[in-house]
């Protein structure tokens, strides 16, 4: 019995984690072939919004 429960669970975990990556390869892609002039939208947006920001955290410089 712990023998089945034990490949039932390396069996889930190994789906679940080639589903994910297939995911994100399918992600990244699309992005290419289809993203066309706004490829990076949501990084530009993003860079956008936090202009003027302060740093947080890490070591201060002396």
């Amino acid at each position: 019995m712990v023998g089945y429960i034990t490949d039932l669970t390396i069996v889930a975990l190994l789906i679940i984690g080639f589903t994910a990556l297939l995911g994100v390869l399918t992600n990244g892609i699309g992005e290419k072939v289809f993203g066309g002039k706004n490829k990076s939208e949501f990084v530009d947006q993003s860079a956008r919004v936090q202009t003027g920001w302060k740093s947080v955290g890490g070591k201060k410089k002396r």
